[in-house]
């Protein structure tokens, strides 16, 4: 999909926010992704995830995996595609399990998906949580890398877009420096 598409649809949907963001991965933003609005539209949910599904055409892939809340529905739907099962990571104690009887077993090829991955904390988490029950990670696909190129989880990592979009940490901040009000529209902690 051009990126100018990807762009048209986050403007209908309202997926791109102005303000001063407090993000998941504890950096600053005056952008913040909500992609938990495509979701709310299976139509779109199909079309980004049918997208990211074909980045990984070829690979066997067993399980697709994803962190709440983000990776959630795209996990699901990602499987939906490519005819596999579904899981979610969750954080029990700050820590990502797997819950609700899930289960990966050893040697099983797993996809990691996650909606927008900035510094991929929350993926690189999966990864270790995959890795310690005995799954093999095959690669990492979202719909957002707002990375810039900055991260190598250690296998084949596709994103539908890619977008540069400055952050901060708190001390080199100009929102904060300006005196705009911090907001939080993230899942962790929750």
């Amino acid at each position: 999909m051009e990126k100018e598409k990807v762009l048209e649809i986050f403007e209908k949907l309202e997926v791109i926010n102005k303000g001063h963001f407090l993000l998941s991965s504890g950096k600053h933003s005056d952008t913040y992704l909500q992609c938990a609005k495509i979701f709310q539209y299976p139509n779109y949910s199909e079309i980004f995830s049918r997208e990211l599904a074909e980045k990984f055409k070829g690979y066997r892939i067993d399980v697709v995996i994803g962190p709440a809340i983000g990776g959630i529905i795209l996990a699901y739907e990602v499987a939906r595609q490519i005819g596999v099962r579904a899981l979610f990571a969750e954080r029990e104690d700050n820590v990502m399990k797997l819950r609700r009887g899930f289960e990966i077993s050893k040697g099983e090829r797993v996809l990691v998906v996650e909606d927008v991955v900035t510094t991929g904390g929350s993926v690189k988490e999966v990864i270790e949580l995959v890795r310690s029950l005995g799954g093999e990670v095959i690669g990492v696909g979202t719909i957002v890398d707002r990375s810039d190129g900055k991260i190598d989880f250690g296998v084949p990592f596709e994103s539908i877009v890619k977008l540069q979009i400055k952050t901060y940490e708190k001390e080199e901040c100009p929102l904060c420096k300006e005196g705009i009000p911090l907001v939080k529209p993230g899942s962790r902690k929750l």
